[in-house]
């Protein structure tokens, strides 16, 4: 058996319009692409960092480099958890990993990671935080969703204007808000009070990641997920009494392998489990669609905001997602 051959590229992604959260806005992105050859065979992983710790391109590639020699001389998967910590670099490797084991094994990832063979996902589709307006507009758009998930800013009056415009133009629909850590405690009971009054199912992220401890005693009659306040394995205990869901994201956690051991460890603990993901092709969110089938809220439509996806790539289509083996881990050479 030949030895593992890494190569690692840097590519700019344009979205087909700005995207705003809070204190962030979107209009291109830089992903890392990595593939692992192995006699012939070859796996790929594609992964863009987590912005708000600074895990951008730059900082993947160099920590790529600095794993390339372990990697070329014959570590594997289950090394690279100790090789990387939790990050865009380690996802990128891990899910090239996994595929390469797919294609020499000839084996779906999904069988490797014992996993239920992947189906359909309910998904939902996010808007951008704008006016009132415009998001009632988008929501409009997305006639085939069945789940919205909402950006939030931290501007009080305004939010709730986002919230009362798009629950009144799809009162059918189940929707989620994202405050992408834009509140404070004091804010909260008011957000909490507007997202009742509209029927909203979840709140993701209302503090600022290390403001966890604001939480206590705080008892939300909506679910709470926690996004930012969550990265890894070793932050999921913590969670508990705090948050009632986690949204694992392998940008954040570094991969598959430690985003299937989060899923597991979330269920001992009582926690619900979401999927999300950052800004990224089809081949960034297949990885993810395996971990999606342990949750009951997925967020996985980052395709949809590029001006161009790659061919073959995740379809959408009544309010679900679905990730054809030929996207990605399929088992089989092409």
């Amino acid at each position: 058996m030949s030895k593992i051959t890494l190569s690692a590229t840097v590519e700019k992604l344009d979205l087909g319009a700005p995207f705003r959260i809070s204190g962030f806005v979107f209009e291109t992105a830089e992903v890392v692409v990595v593939t692992l050859e192995q006699d012939g065979q070859s796996g790929r992983g594609e992964a863009s960092g987590a912005y708000y710790l600074n895990d951008d391109a730059a900082n993947m590639m160099e920590m790529i480099e600095r794993v390339r020699p372990a990697i070329e001389a014959g570590a594997d998967r289950h090394d690279l958890q100790a090789l990387l910590p939790p990050s865009g670099a380690r996802n990128a490797i891990d899910a090239a990993y996994w595929e390469l084991e797919a294609k020499k094994t000839g084996r779906p990832v999904w069988q490797l990671a014992s996993s239920p063979e992947p189906k359909p996902l309910i998904t939902t589709f996010t808007l951008g935080a704008e006016s009132p307006e415009t998001m009632a507009k988008g929501a409009l758009a997305f006639d085939h969703a069945r789940s919205l998930k909402l950006k939030l800013t931290g501007e009080a009056d305004v939010d709730a204007e986002r919230v009362a415009a798009v629950r009144a133009a799809r009162p059918d629909a189940w929707i989620g808000v994202d405050a992408n850590q834009g509140y404070d405690r004091s804010g909260l009971d008011a957000l909490v009070q507007v997202l009742v009054d509209h029927k909203v199912d979840l709140l993701e992220q209302p503090l600022k990641r290390g403001r966890e401890e604001d939480l206590k005693g705080f008892k939300s009659p909506i679910p709470l997920a926690a996004d930012e306040s969550v990265l890894s394995l070793a932050d999921v205990a913590g969670m508990v009494g705090l948050f009632d869901v986690i949204n694992i994201k392998l940008d954040k956690c570094g991969g598959l392998t430690e985003g299937l051991a989060m899923a597991r460890a979330a269920e001992r603990h009582g926690l619900g489990v979401m999927v999300g993901n950052m800004v990224g092709t089809s081949l960034a969110m297949a990885p993810a669609y395996i971990l999606g089938q342990y949750c009951k809220i997925v967020d996985l439509d980052g395709p949809i905001f590029l001006k161009e996806d790659r061919k073959p790539g995740l379809v959408y289509s009544d309010g679900k997602v679905s990730c054809g083996l030929d996207v990605w881990g399929s088992g089989r050479n092409a």
